[in-house]
């Protein structure tokens, strides 16, 4: 396996790993995007974030990003973060290590909080999220419908470093870049 920065030219095997996920509850879009779309994207989210990909022999097999949470200042040491994986791919520890990577990323980039939202039900991915540390802070009642039915989600969050009262400013990725074959 090996694990790199995503790149513009990933976008169809992002696409790929995603497409699953579409007849799903586990994201809320109701149609699969273009490979434009993900193109754009993924140059959107990887211009200031970091956006990760998990290769097998070749084949993009899973993908994390982290992506601004809210659009106010006050909310720029804060993150959401996102993993999938192919589903043949799932159960390895892969998304784990997807998030640790990211999120050591994220440290160095000065973000104090990560967050994870989790459409309900979807145990693996409680699991995944409270195996690293995460709080359960609460449940959104049902807040989204898709596929004939009202669906919950749950919000998860990770201190990633201490908030001090003067923080600096959040660094991009281009300034602290990536390490992410430790």
């Amino acid at each position: 396996m090996i694990f790199r920065p995503a790149t513009e030219k990933d976008s169809e095997g992002i696409r790929a790993v995603y497409k699953p996920y579409i007849d799903t509850p586990i994201t809320f879009e109701y149609t699969l995007p273009s490979e434009t779309e993900f193109r754009q994207r993924v140059a959107k989210i990887s211009a200031f974030y970091p956006y990760l990909v998990c290769e097998d022999e070749g084949k993009i097999v899973g993908y994390a990003y982290a992506g601004r949470y809210r659009e106010r200042k006050a909310y720029d040491w804060s993150v959401e973060l996102s993993v999938y994986l192919d589903p043949e791919y799932t159960g390895q520890g892969l998304g784990k290590k997807l998030y640790q990577m990211l999120m050591a990323i994220l440290a160095r980039q000065g973000i104090k909080t990560v967050y994870g939202a989790i459409t309900l039900p979807n145990v693996a991915s409680e699991r995944l999220h409270e195996s690293l540390g995460f709080h359960k802070l609460g449940v959104y009642r049902n807040t989204g419908f898709k596929d004939g039915q009202w669906y919950s989600v749950i919000w998860y969050e990770k201190e990633l470093a201490p908030y001090d009262n003067l923080p600096k400013s959040v660094k991009s990725i281009a300034e602290v870049g990536y390490l992410v074959n430790d």
